[in-house]
């Protein structure tokens, strides 16, 4: 793509759109505890791209994979695996879906997967990518660095319903970072330590090799936030009332109401910390500087647990 993508509307730009209602400087009064800490999360967000990020590139194309677009209600939702995703996939197929759906969670979890349901921002022309991101509301769920890649390592690497990561990544990490591996391990790939999974992780060849798996990118590189002006970011953390904000926001309120969690074990900081234990402070520091930028970012404090101090 020649021109290349601009970089979405810099704060301070003036534009109609909902969000009026969310950062008005004249409603400051009555705006609500959930949306200040919504408008704090964003100048945090906008604090630390200034601080940390000295090169501002063009986005291509390529970059904006992860950008669903709701043409309907003027949304662009950037996703993030295991903060949410198939429930806002399943959300946007009922706002995008023109009747065909009415409850997110009568659509099956591998169809809110499926490529071709939803529309993604590469898809459009450059014109038509600008046009959006300057007008669209623009969100992203993100959620505590370690608490999703414990979350990420549980669901691929532990459920032996997953044969095709074991086969695709499980062997390689078997291969690569076992001193003694067997030869089913080795075929299989089925038995990732969460330890091998670190060290894989932190291995420069990794990277090197191919980009990170999306379930375990980096939200900065899926979704870049210091290019991308995103008007809300909500959290795993507070993830129903927040996503209850952006559809406010969207005007879609009452067409949909977002899925809560049936899930019966959430991983959180007590089941990261048990999957840490293990880990030697040297790795725990690396993975540390691998994750650093979401967690400054989005404003994620170094997790207590951690003896890399």
């Amino acid at each position: 793509v020649e021109p290349g993508v601009k970089r979405s509307n810099t704060p301070g730009k003036s534009r109609r759109s909902p969000l009026q209602t969310l950062y008005n400087g004249d409603q400051q009064s009555e705006l609500s505890a959930a949306q200040r800490s919504l408008q704090g999360r964003r100048e945090v967000l906008e604090q630390a791209c200034l601080s940390h990020t000295r090169k501002r590139r063009v986005l291509s194309p390529e970059d904006l994979k992860h950008l669903i677009v709701d043409d309907k209600h003027s949304l662009i939702y950037c996703y993030v695996p295991k903060v949410a995703c198939t429930n806002w996939k399943r959300t946007l197929m009922v706002l995008t879906g023109d009747g065909r759906y009415t409850d997110p969670l009568a659509i099956p979890a591998s169809e809110a997967h499926v490529a071709g349901n939803l529309h993604t921002l590469s898809e459009f022309s450059v014109s038509e990518i600008n046009q959006r991101l300057r007008s669209y509301l623009k969100f992203v769920f993100v959620r505590e660095p370690f608490e999703r890649l414990v979350s990420a390592y549980r669901n691929k690497f532990t459920r032996s319903y997953n044969t095709a990561f074991h086969k695709r990544y499980g062997t390689k990490i078997v291969r690569r970072h076992r001193a003694e591996p067997d030869s089913e391990a080795l075929e299989k790939g089925n038995d990732v330590t969460f330890q091998e999974f670190v060290q894989y992780l932190v291995d420069p060849r990794t990277q090197r090799e191919e980009p990170f798996n999306e379930h375990w990118e980096r939200v900065h590189s899926l979704c870049h936030p210091c290019l991308i002006h995103y008007d809300v970011v909500g959290k795993y953390e507070t993830l129903e009332p927040d996503a209850q904000a952006v559809l406010r926001l969207a005007g879609a309120e009452g067409t949909v109401q977002f899925p809560t969690s049936s899930k019966s074990v959430r991983t959180d900081g007590d089941m990261a910390a048990r999957f840490f234990k293990n880990i030697s402070p040297f790795y725990q520091k690396k993975l540390l500087n691998l994750y650093r930028m979401d967690f400054l970012l989005f404003n994620y404090s170094t997790p207590q647990y951690l003896r890399t101090r």
